[in-house]
């Protein structure tokens, strides 16, 4: 995602409640990601919201948008996503 992406791309980012799966920024909006292997969509979000992740975002004014995927272990492809 950082070789091809021209906007801010942010992939293990560091926190103060854990680490981030990766965060993309553009002027418009952010996206925060969190991928799970072999879980769910709903656990992925879920550390999302425990973890905090969106709080550094609160006083921005793009729009941010929560993606929890899953990975099957089993297919190798995406299981299971949502956006919150």
């Amino acid at each position: 995602m950082c070789l091809v992406s021209v906007y801010t791309v942010y992939a293990e980012k560091v926190q103060s409640q854990g680490r981030v799966d990766c965060i993309v920024e553009t002027s418009d909006y952010v996206y925060i990601f969190e991928f799970k292997l072999d879980g769910t969509a709903q656990e992925a979000l879920q550390q999302i919201e425990e973890k905090g992740y969106a709080r550094e975002y609160a006083t921005d004014s793009r729009k941010v948008y929560k993606i929890g995927a899953s990975f099957s272990s089993e297919t190798g492809t995406i299981s299971d996503w949502a956006v919150n």
